[in-house]
């Protein structure tokens, strides 16, 4: 039998590559999986040879000690494969088919599924709905920065791509399509972003870039992408969009009137979640400060996208209600302005057919918004060394050498 090799997470502010079980269609007792789900049967999966796994910013979370993740949790929610196995009950999905897997997993039986919100799946994590490969708290489900992986559900879930071989050829791209591009999508989707609008995007790391040509793509007449990250705003500021520097001045408003010439935006998007930090030279983290910032910009009326991650559990928090997830939110403003909140998982599924189209024609270039860059499995520990330092790069893992 085969064997495998994934990235594993093995204390706060470390990942290892191990050689781990070559994955069966069961999912078996291991680091962060629910009592609950040992031994559930997966017929109705596949086995996947990994061809692109991305490191996200969700991961990044777990590595630094903000979670309760355990010690030898197998990482990477991102994940794009060629099918080498399929279960018994599998019908439509076949071998050698190259698939895009939603990070949400998701049943297609219950309620939640049945009205696409696959991201809050009833079925597939006894704790509460939602869950997603290699993520604390989710289930247990095994993660995809490895060799090989098991993805339940095949024949509802995976998107299979058209034509092996040109998909191939913007598989940096498609790669995006797991997670980042569909999330960014559902941030500007979520706040209402339409032809002609005036966009605030705070965050520009992956999601936040992807966020900005999201809203670009859907014809935005001006986004605006906000960070303490210089170089990050670089990378926003090459594809088209204006930025400002909350290091460098932290007068948000001031600075969005400089540009739009009205301190307000139609639409906002929080894509930074809940290790933000304050505005200025002096910053220091403040979790709830993207969410007062954007009801401060966001005219009466408009609509906030909250694709940002924020959690119950963080024993890393500033204080102790921020333990929690109890944030000092200014929801009286928001109430005042009547602005319309939506936060919660992206449901993969609902947009990733479609963008998969926009990348195949040429109309949308996410890796290159986002810097996508190519890297084996050996160098993600170095990877998410220069991730967790700022750089503005979205890293792909290749674990068998397939992309040219």
């Amino acid at each position: 039998m085969a064997g495998n090799k994934a990235v594993v997470y093995s204390k706060p502010g470390s990942v290892e590559i191990r050689d781990t079980d070559y994955p069966e269609l069961v999912l078996k007792d291991g680091p962060g999986v629910n009592p609950l789900n040992i031994g559930r049967k997966c017929e109705h999966g596949v086995i996947l040879k990994v061809v692109t796994t991305n490191i996200c910013g969700s991961d990044q979370h777990m590595v630094r000690g903000r979670t309760t993740a355990p010690s030898g949790l197998i990482l990477g929610h991102e994940i794009t494969g060629e099918v080498i196995e399929v279960g018994r009950d599998v019908e439509f999905i076949k071998k050698g088919d190259l698939v895009s897997v939603p990070f949400n997993i998701a049943c297609g039986r219950c309620r939640s599924c049945r009205e696409r919100n696959t991201n809050v799946c009833l079925n597939v994590n006894p704790d509460r709905p939602g869950s997603a490969y290699g993520y604390v708290d989710m289930g247990g489900w095994v993660g995809g920065q490895s060799e090989y992986v098991m993805v339940p559900y095949a024949d509802f879930q995976l998107l299979k791509f058209p034509d092996k071989e040109k998909a191939m050829e913007k598989i940096l791209d498609l790669t995006m399509l797991s997670d980042i591009f569909p999330t960014g999508y559902h941030g500007a989707v979520s706040a209402g972003v339409r032809p002609g609008s005036t966009v605030y995007v705070a965050g520009a790391g992956p999601v936040g870039l992807a966020a900005a040509h999201s809203a670009q793509l859907l014809g935005a007449a001006v986004v605006i992408v906000g960070d303490l990250n210089a170089e990050r705003l670089a990378q926003a500021k090459s594809f088209g969009c204006e930025t400002v520097n909350l290091r460098e001045n932290a007068d948000l408003a001031g600075q969005i009137d400089q540009i739009l010439g009205s301190p307000e935006v139609d639409s906002a998007i929080d894509c930074v979640g809940f290790e933000a930090h304050g505005h200025g030279k002096a910053h220091g983290e403040a979790p709830a400060t993207v969410l007062n910032s954007i009801m401060e910009v966001t005219r009466a009326g408009g609509s906030l996208g909250i694709p940002g991650l924020y959690v119950t559990g963080d024993p890393g928090a500033v204080d102790e209600d921020s333990k929690i997830g109890t944030l000092k939110i200014r929801f009286g403003l928001g109430w005042a302005k009547s602005h319309t909140f939506v936060t919660g998982q992206t449901p993969v599924m609902k947009y990733n057919r479609d963008l998969m189209m926009a990348i195949l024609s040429g109309k949308a270039q996410i890796a290159k918004a986002v810097n996508a860059t190519l890297i084996s499995l050996a160098e993600a520990p170095q990877a998410y060394q220069e991730f967790d330092r700022g750089v503005s790069r979205k890293f792909v893992i290749d674990p068998h050498g397939l992309v040219k």
